[in-house]
């Protein structure tokens, strides 16, 4: 290790004079900078905090020993994954002194995982977020509309993309209108701008049918824009069906994951879109076959109805049966007028039965057979005791034919009918 002689000349060292804290500490700050260049350090990640500011305080250590180690919010925001406890990392950094604390530490400018690389890393911890969040879950897949017209890409102007997109669509099926929303595909700004593209997609009037978001094929840090987490979002949160089309067949990025559809390049993007316009005439040909051949059958099938209908009775004599309604009516309408008139002549013969029975019951009857029905003259009263008239009383006697007024001579409580009963005194008028 190089030995470093430090110059103390113009610096006060002597008891009387001695250096405070502060200067004895930007001094070494100044030696450190001068004399010990950014080195890069290898250890693991402890005591990790993030802070409000977005500046990040760790420890790095080995089996014997630790340094404090401090990143920037600048540098943190350029990191691709993220530090965690316990990750063994590369970093690079400059050694420097924290004043307050008297102690030195790595101001770490960049850092890298170990044996993993940093985009792979990036890759699999923004992945398993995403997929916790549900943005991968197969139930929020939409299916594409069976004939696009409106169709969208988020893609560069310039790319073969585009091109080879608009080859095989026309090849297969001509009638859609594109709109192409220009963005960068790679590089720093790129990531913007194919968000924005994706939410600009949304407000497009009329509205698209279908938003497809790609490029050609390339390298991982090529196609990183199309797993940044921005673009994975908007593309989760548009209202358009999507479709990824990343010309790269082995590696999968997450916009292949979170969209409705994943097509391997732009071609296969609009084998995925737009149906095929030859397989679509065979499918109509076979369909009017099919309706052909059933309707020929079904034809068959009520002529076999009607040959067979004709065939019977009823319709080749169809006089017939209104014949034999007929007849059946009229003998319907006989058999009515017999039971009415048997059921006229029963209630004529109850009704004289009752009249008898009536009759007999009735007091004009017994007046028929010489009996009368003696009466009050004034109250009409009928007399039902001789001991309740007096003699010289008016009563009226009602016979068959008419009535009979007359005066009472005398009472007695003997009917001249009962022989054998004793003589009664009677109650004889006196004039």
């Amino acid at each position: 290790m190089a030995q470093y002689q430090f110059d103390f000349d113009g610096v006060a060292s002597s008891p009387d004079a001695p250096m405070s804290i502060t200067a004895l500490t930007v001094w070494i700050r100044q030696a450190l900078r001068e004399n010990v260049a950014p080195a890069w350090v290898e250890g693991e990640v402890t005591d990790l905090v993030r802070a409000s500011s977005g500046h990040v305080y760790f420890a790095l250590k080995d089996a014997e020993s630790q340094i404090r180690a401090v990143m920037w919010r600048s540098s943190a925001a350029r990191m691709r994954f993220e530090l965690k406890n316990g990750m063994a990392v590369i970093c690079h950094g400059q050694v420097d002194v924290y004043g307050p604390r008297g102690t030195y530490q790595l101001i770490v400018d960049r850092a890298v995982p170990k044996g993993v690389g940093a985009l792979q890393l990036a890759l699999q911890q923004l992945r398993g977020k995403l997929e916790r969040e549900g943005l991968f879950d197969p139930l929020r897949k939409r299916p594409l509309p069976h004939l696009p017209v409106r169709v969208g890409f988020v893609t560069s102007p310039e790319g073969a993309a585009l091109h080879d997109f608009l080859e095989a669509a026309r090849s297969r099926w001509p009638a859609f209108h594109l709109t192409v929303i220009p963005s960068r595909v790679q590089g720093d700004r790129a990531a913007d701008e194919l968000a924005d593209g994706i939410r600009m997609a949304q407000r497009i009037v009329p509205r698209l049918d279908v938003l497809i978001v790609g490029r050609g094929g390339g390298s991982m840090e090529d196609l990183w824009p199309f797993n940044e987490e921005k673009v994975v979002r908007a593309m989760a949160s548009s209202s358009i069906p999507t479709v990824s089309a990343v010309g790269h067949e082995v590696d999968v990025t997450l916009c292949d994951l979170v969209a409705d559809r994943r097509a391997l390049t732009p071609t296969d993007a609009a084998q995925v879109v737009f149906p095929s316009r030859g397989e679509l005439q065979s499918r109509v040909r076979h369909l009017g076959q099919r309706a052909s051949s059933l309707l020929r059958g079904r034809l068959e099938m009520v002529r076999q109805r009607l040959d067979w209908i004709a065939k019977k009775s009823v319709l080749a004599r169809p006089h017939d049966i209104v014949f034999s309604r007929r007849q059946r009516l009229d003998e319907l309408e006989c058999r009515a007028r017999q039971a009415l008139w048997e059921r006229l002549e029963e209630s004529k013969t109850r009704l004289a039965h009752l009249v008898r029975a009536t009759a007999a019951l009735s007091p004009l009857g017994v007046l028929q057979r010489g009996y009368s029905v003696t009466l009050r003259e004034q109250t009409l009263e009928p007399i039902r005791d001789a001991t309740t008239v007096q003699p010289g009383e008016a009563i009226t006697s009602i016979v068959a034919r008419g009535q009979i007024v007359s005066r009472v001579e005398s009472t007695s409580l003997v009917s001249p009918l009962d022989l054998d009963a004793p003589a009664a005194p009677l109650k004889q008028r006196r004039d």
